[in-house]
Order: structure tokens, then sequence, then C-alpha cells
């Protein structure tokens, strides 16, 4: 791709200015406190197995973002799984991915769901991310996100992910005939958070298509439900966000954009959210925290059994969640998942087990390198280790870091994990580390976390200085 113009802080800072204007202008406004409220009649008739007042902090502030993410936490709170536990829980509706994160490093929060990566880089202290000792035993689901592409880059050629069959080189041609034909100001792009997994899969797929993201694009950072008006007004060509926020550019705003690919294809089997908390909550609340996690795995597994799905589906869209209709939530909890189009073509693509996945791992992913006893909620410290290489990849830490296992093993930890799973008869696989096959990533590109050194190093482009800003939150 052509490096015409590289960005500076000052020439970013000149040209988002009007970017950031319109976009106030036309930004989602959630007035009051949407968050869910009364104690709902299944809540009130659970019986708990767990005495609040034997607990450190019954009572607890919890988060969650209006996306199709917050289903385990919409789930516990409505079926009573927070008070089997003997917890008394405050969801609260956050803005943003950085208000949910921040509300726990500051402590307005409790216990919320971040962006997979925003742990390890709250201890590794890289750019765009605070610094904090976060941890997390589990995730919250994988999957369940994709990356939406404008009508404009369609119209330029750009298709699907699957109907290129895997060809990046063909991919790049119409990628980067798109791009070279506009000017600077519309080679932006979108994602909910900085220094975090969304921002790694565009620069991945970028970088695999033969560019370097850090000097031909600016990458901006947007809360999930101002993607698809932000997307209408020109603020960017291409973002990468949960649902049900790609499914809406689809259904009920056509002539917005379409899906380019779902997450999964990029790597499948990735965690897409964890659960955090700030270390001093487990030292301090360890009965309470115990109780949030045990209630968290019930409600995820709840999700994951396809008689379910509909309930989900109906529950994530109240106005207390994500406010958006069936039909815009369903498709990634039902996997019915529809890319779009700007033809006549029908793209629906049935993945029930895969499109999201809350607890029960998919066959053809277990075919796959797969792991005996492994679920979505069981966080690998070797994906940790994944995500640290891209965070040195793209200059937001210096280096990989020398103390990265132990990095690893402070923020995402399987010893409580495999502890809490075992009060529950949950059996768990015995190993923190596993090798993520070639054939799971986009560019067939194996990870073994044994050497994540000479996989980082196998990488061709790289940054020498991160170039995200934070434009609205």
């Amino acid at each position: 791709m052509n490096n015409r113009t590289r960005w500076t802080r000052r020439g970013f800072l000149a040209a988002a200015g009007a970017t950031a204007a319109g976009t106030a202008l036309f930004s989602l406004d959630i007035n009051g406190d949407r968050s869910p409220s009364a104690t709902t009649a299944e809540a009130q008739a659970m019986e708990s197995v767990v005495d609040p007042r034997t607990l450190e902090k019954p009572n607890l502030a919890v988060g969650y973002v209006p996306v199709n993410d917050c289903a385990p936490f919409a789930i516990a709170w409505k079926k009573g799984f927070f008070r089997k536990y003997g917890l008394n829980v405050r969801l609260s509706r956050e803005a943003s991915w950085a208000t949910s994160r921040d509300g726990v490093v500051f402590g307005r929060l409790d216990a919320s769901p971040v962006v997979s990566g925003a742990v390890t880089n709250a201890r590794t202290g890289a750019e765009g991310a605070r610094h904090a000792p976060l941890c997390a035993a589990m995730t919250v689901h994988r999957h369940g996100n994709a990356m939406t592409m404008s009508k404009a880059m369609w119209e330029a050629g750009v298709r699907p992910w699957h109907e290129y069959n895997g060809n990046l080189d063909a991919f790049s041609r119409d990628f980067q005939g798109y791009f070279n034909s506009v000017p600077d100001s519309q080679r932006v792009l979108a994602v909910v958070l900085s220094s975090a997994i969304y921002e790694y899969f565009l620069r991945y797929l970028i970088a695999a298509a033969g560019i370097n993201p850090s000097e031909d694009f600016r990458i901006i950072i947007v809360p999930p439900p101002q993607m698809v008006v932000n997307m209408r007004i020109g603020a960017m060509q291409t973002y990468m966000v949960a649902e049900p926020w790609n499914t809406r550019a689809i259904a009920g705003n056509e002539g917005i954009g379409f899906t380019f690919a779902q997450g999964r294809e990029i790597w499948r089997g990735h965690p897409d959210r964890v659960l955090a908390v700030q270390e001093s909550f487990i030292n301090e609340n360890p009965k309470t925290y115990r109780s949030l996690v045990k209630a968290m795995i019930e409600a995820c597994r709840y999700c994951s059994d396809p008689q379910n799905r509909q309930e989900v589906t109906e529950l994530i869209s109240e106005r207390s969640f994500t406010g958006a209709k069936p039909n815009v939530t369903g498709p990634a909890i039902k996997g019915n998942y529809n890319y779009g189009g700007f033809d006549d073509r029908q793209r629906v693509i049935d993945k029930p087990d895969e499109t999201t996945i809350f607890f029960d791992m998919p066959e053809e992913l277990k075919a796959i390198g797969g792991v005996e006893n492994d679920h979505s909620p069981f966080l690998w410290q070797s994906q940790s280790l994944w995500l640290m290489t891209q965070a040195a990849r793209w200059g937001q830490i210096p280096e990989f870091p020398r103390n990265a296992e132990e990095i690893a093993r402070q923020a995402w930890r399987t010893d409580l994990y495999r502890e809490i799973a075992t009060e529950l008869d949950i059996p768990c696989p015995a190993e923190d580390y596993k090798v993520e096959p070639g054939e799971l990533f986009i560019d067939n590109k194996t990870f073994d976390p044994s050497d994540p050194v000479g996989y980082l190093n196998s990488f061709e482009i790289h940054a020498n200085q991160p170039r995200t800003f934070a434009m609205t939150y």
C-alpha cells in the first residue's frame, strides 16, 4: 500500500477535530440509569446455598456493557444465580468498555467484564491501558464479535472473508485498491478499546495482508452503541465490536455496512471477554469471589444450552440491556449469522455452537488441537502470552516481558478457577498452556507458547510506535 502520509500527533489532532465534533452530535445518548433494578420472581424463588452472612462482602456492584456479552450477567440476575450464592448484586450499565474497565480500576465497581487483553495490559503498563493489578479467573464468553466494513468498501470490491476462500492476496488486492483511492482522512478504523484484542485483530488482519497498519491508518476508539451511527456519517470505514452492533449495521440500518468477518475467523477459539476484579478484591473477599465466579459459571452454562438461547435473546433485547430487537441480538446467540451485503445474495451461516461460546466447546473446534475438559470459561495463560506478543509487536510495550509467564499467572488466575470449578464438579484442563494450531488463525501461523519471542520475531510487519488515539468515551 502506498505510504503517502505518516500520521503525526499534531496531524491527527487537526484531522480528528472535525470528525470528533461531528461524532458528538450524532452519538447515542444514554439518558438516566437504565440498569435493571427490581428483583425478578425467579430470583426471589431461588433457594440460596450460601448464607450471605458468611461472605465478606455480599453486596456487590457489577458492571456490564449493552452488547450481547451481557447475557450471562442478565441471566445471573434474572434467574437468581447471584442470590443462590449469597450475593446481592447491583448491575451497573456502563457506557463503554473504558468505563467498564475503569470502574474496576478506580473501585466504583467490584467486578466487570473487560475486553480480552485489558487485564494483562493493565499489569504490563501498555500504552493506552490503565496500569493496575487486575485479575480474571474466567472468560465471560469466546467469539461473539465481528468486523464491519462500509458500503463504499463493498462497492470497491471487498467481500466477506469466507468468499475469499482463505486467499489473503486476493483480499489484500481489494482492500488496498479501496484505500489507495481515498484521501488519508478516510483511512480510519475503529475499535472499542485500545491495547486489547479487537485492536490486535484489526492490526493482525491488515498486517497479514501485507500493509503496516501503524503507517497507513488511524485507529480510533468508539463505544459500541456509537459504532453504527458513526459509520453512517463517514467517521470510519471499518470497525470491530461485539454483537449486536455488527448485525445492527445490516438489520434495520440497510446501507450502512456488511460483516467482513467474525472474530472467530481471525482466531478461532479466542477469549473475548474476561471477568475483571482488583487483586485486592480476591485477597480481601475470597469467599465472596468464589460465590461470584460460581454464579457466573452457572449463568454461562445456562446461556450455552441450545434450549435457552431464545430466552437469552429476548432477555438481552430488553431496554435495560442492549435495547436492540431480538432479530438483531438473536443471530450471534442462536448462530444463524447474516453477513449482509449489497446484492440479492443470502449470506447466512449457521454455526449455533460456535458463533458465541458461553460454556461448551464446539466439536469442530475441539477437533483442532482440543484439550480434554476444556470449556469456554477456562482461561489459558498461554493465550495471555499471545496478547502480550501483540502488545510488543505494535509498540505498546517496549519488548516482550521477560517475566511474561509470571504476569500471565498473576493476571489469569487458572489456579483459583480450578478450585472453584472443582467445587461445582466441573473438570478442567490440567495444564495452563497449549499450542494454538495455525489453522485456527486467518494467516495459518501457529502460536507455540514455549517460544513467544520467536513467534513475535517471525512477523515481518511491526510498529515502532503505537498510533492509537481515543476519540470519544
